[in-house]
């Protein structure tokens, strides 16, 4: 179904005009998609537990008010690390008893606006638990806790992995003093009652997840024993499930994660324990894609290249790593159907001006054209949400959409509505000084 609403939604948003020579790139969001992987979540832990869990999205992962009031809408709450994502959160409607703080670099400034709002925080030093001492001495209805780093090892992606020896988040556990340090801190301060890890996203394996989570739940035992109480009273196990970007498929599941986690660490999901986890990218990836014109077509030893007007900006991750991060590519006809022929690998270019700008190189597809629509999917988070402003191109439009009808293969039961607008081009002078012109004579 969702490659079938897929294929309504491009021709729609060729016949309906968010792709034409102005707009030669557009992104689009499948509401059903996000609304139905947002229930996923939340039933897979149903399934394993009935204490309290707060889902809370990923901000970073899709820093877009309209989506973030979606989710907020299906029960999902927001991970902040900024001021700015923290506003993005406000403006959703997200309320602060489900809004989390995580930062390795909260100044007071922020700090003193959480405990304010009573948005739970997560410590990620003692220094910044020094400055919660500070800011905590007249009281805060705050949740309060510590990151901790497990240093259980990383994956497949250095950059994504969380959990190393020399990870810069979090209480490195395992060193020498560390978690005797954590323990007292908790037994010096009752208001610490949450406990945080987040073991790595991307190309972390379940296995390692788990034990990333297992090794925080031992620790909030061995707190709660000194304590001689249940001083912890929640865990937040973050996110980071991994996103198959290789296929249609969902792999892994949530369902499956959770009931990893009911296997390995049965007391976890017993009810003695709230739950906060911290999904981004697995909610949202596989529910957005964006789509380019192919403005040329062109040869270059012997092999295809289509040049289109989606590159860095968009896929900033897949330009730079193509070995972590490759895209499935779909292509489409002018008229936004589904392209048929032959494969023929090809390579499929971006615009901006350096060698390396490619969405997919040596690829087998239909012969692309010019005029012809390139798809490239998977890339409902971190994608076209986290613009990249190479050559000062131009932040493209995002629209959610909604197949309402299209049993019959027309268009006419397909919505759009707009997430974000299209950047212009006197916006783009605007952000660049272009009001201080003579700022620097």
């Amino acid at each position: 179904m969702t490659a079938d609403r897929r294929n309504h939604a491009v021709r729609a948003a060729v016949e309906q005009g968010l792709l034409t020579e102005e707009q030669p790139v557009a992104a689009l969001l499948d509401i059903a998609g996000i609304r139905a992987s947002a229930a996923a979540l939340r039933g897979a832990f149903a399934d394993v537990t009935d204490a309290p869990v707060l889902h809370a999205f990923a901000v970073k992962a899709a820093p877009l008010v309209p989506v973030l009031a979606l989710l907020n809408d299906e029960g999902i709450g927001a991970e902040v690390a900024s001021p700015g994502e923290l506003a993005l959160a406000q403006a959703a409607g997200i309320p602060a008893d489900r809004t989390v703080l995580d930062s390795p670099a909260k100044t007071l400034a922020e700090l003193s606006e959480a405990l304010t709002l009573g948005i739970a925080v997560n410590a990620d030093n003692p220094q910044e638990l020094a400055r919660l001492d500070e800011l905590t001495a007249g009281g805060t209805s705050s949740p309060l806790g510590i990151r901790v780093n497990p240093q259980i090892g990383g994956g497949s992606i250095g950059a994504l992995s969380t959990a190393t020896a020399t990870s810069k988040f979090g209480v490195a556990l395992r060193d020498e003093g560390a978690r005797k340090t954590v323990v007292r801190a908790y037994l010096d301060r009752p208001w610490l009652t949450r406990l945080h890890t987040h073991s790595g996203s991307q190309g972390i394996p379940l296995a390692r997840m788990v034990e990333g989570v297992r090794e925080v739940y031992e620790l909030a035992q061995e707190i709660n024993a000194a304590a001689g109480s249940q001083q912890v009273t929640t865990i937040d196990i973050g996110g980071g499930l991994p996103v198959n970007f290789d296929s249609e498929e969902t792999a892994p599941t949530y369902a499956e994660y959770a009931a990893l986690l009911k296997e390995q660490v049965p007391g976890l999901l017993d009810g003695r324990y709230g739950l906060v986890t911290e999904f981004g990218r697995s909610l949202l990836a596989k529910n957005g894609f964006f789509l380019a014109r192919v403005e040329y077509t062109k040869t270059s030893g012997s092999r295809p290249i289509a040049v289109t007007h989606a590159g860095v900006q968009v896929a900033t991750r897949t330009v730079y790593d193509p070995e972590s991060w490759p895209l499935r590519i779909a292509a489409y006809d002018g008229q936004g159907r589904p392209k048929a022929g032959e494969p023929v690998v090809q390579d499929v270019a971006g615009p901006a001006c350096f060698a390396g700008d490619l969405l997919a190189q040596g690829r087998a597809l239909p012969l692309l054209e010019q005029g012809d629509v390139v798809a490239a999917l998977d890339t409902g988070a971190y994608y076209f949400s986290n613009h990249y402003g190479y050559n000062s191109l131009p932040r493209v439009g995002v629209h959610g959409y909604a197949v309402t009808d299209g049993t019959d293969g027309t268009d006419g039961g397909v919505r759009f509505s707009l997430v974000r607008a299209p950047q212009t081009t006197a916006e783009i002078v605007a952000e660049s000084g272009g009001g201080l012109a003579r700022s620097l004579l």
